[in-house]
């Protein structure tokens, strides 16, 4: 009964530890990978336009995305001041998965062509 309880704990640690988000960072970033990082990106936002820097989350484990302000015709900003917050994303290793994380709505995106390593 010992063995069996034991042999259940011991099971049940092992698929908790696998399925524990460690942040993590972009390895070798790739065209294909720079540009599954933007699909994902537009994607949680909606469609909305985003250009997002060659060495994206290469550094650090989170991706902070402003909002463009509009802007008149001469390019000057409509607006003094921009009230809506910018969009949160972190990137964290889940077993052998990247996977990016939107952090309004806590959505998951696995990357299947990125690379990434615990930060």
């Amino acid at each position: 009964m010992l063995v069996a309880a034991g042999t259940l704990a011991l099971a049940a640690c092992a698929s908790m530890a696998s399925g524990r988000d460690v942040p993590a960072v972009i390895t070798s970033p790739t065209p294909e990978s720079r540009a599954e990082l933007t699909r994902i990106v537009r994607r949680a936002l909606h469609d909305a336009p985003v250009t997002l820097a060659d060495d994206a989350l290469t550094r650090a484990s989170e991706l902070i995305i402003e909002r463009s302000r509009p802007r008149n015709a001469n390019g000057v900003p409509l607006s003094g001041r921009e009230m809506r917050r910018p969009e949160h994303f972190r990137l964290v290793k889940n077993g052998s998965q990247c996977v990016l994380v939107h952090e309004h709505s806590g959505k998951r995106f696995p990357l299947a062509a990125a690379t990434c390593a615990p930060q």
